[in-house]
């Protein structure tokens, strides 16, 4: 890059994926979205927008979000879950459902309130605390589309799963020298009592 750089036009910084959680206290399971939407560059906003504590914001966020830009909403919720489907119901955008445990039913309850959509009012639902895959489903439906973004996204996953293919090709040759080393013939001592 050269000394002198073109100051980035809005529609290249501007938001294309709302990050939304019911409590600031999501942050911790969320920030691995944002962390995943930072690393593939896309530009994201983040907020608090509680289903049952603001409800007239929320419902003015899902209905606006298209309109400001957003293609994406991932939206994450403990214990009743509403956030996700409530914003699904109100909005023309992929929502992207992430169960938030808590320290009663460890998610288990947000995970069926998210997945169990009525028809007709589609969220896409990820793991418990899976606010990683969220990100990364984003990326893959932003890669989706026919623009540069897309295509350069598409550049960028296929990068992705070639690193995860030699990471886990590492992890196996690891594995199988282990076993080799532990398992040859002569080195029973190194197995230890059974």
């Amino acid at each position: 890059m050269s000394a002198q750089t073109t100051p980035a036009t809005a529609s290249e910084t501007a938001p294309l994926v709302g990050l939304v959680m019911g409590s600031d206290s999501d942050w911790p399971v969320m920030e691995a979205a944002a962390d995943a939407l930072a690393e593939f560059g896309i530009p994201f906003e983040a907020d608090v927008v509680s289903a049952h504590r603001m409800p007239t914001e929320m419902i003015r966020y899902g209905q606006t979000a298209h309109e400001r830009g957003l293609r994406v909403i991932i939206a994450g919720a403990g214990g009743a879950a509403h956030l996700p489907g409530m914003l699904a119901s109100v909005t023309p955008l992929p929502v992207i459902g992430v169960p938030v445990p808590l320290k009663t039913l460890d998610g288990m309850d947000s995970l069926l309130s998210i997945v169990q959509m009525p028809a007709g009012v589609p969220v896409a639902t990820v793991s418990i605390a899976g606010a990683r895959n969220a990100g990364l489903l984003t990326v893959r439906i932003l890669a989706a589309g026919t623009d540069g973004l897309a295509a350069s996204l598409r550049a960028d996953l296929l990068d992705f799963a070639a690193d995860l293919n030699a990471v886990a090709t590492r992890k196996g040759a690891n594995l199988r020298q282990k076993v080799s080393e532990v398992f040859a013939e002569g080195n029973g001592a190194l197995r230890g009592s059974r």
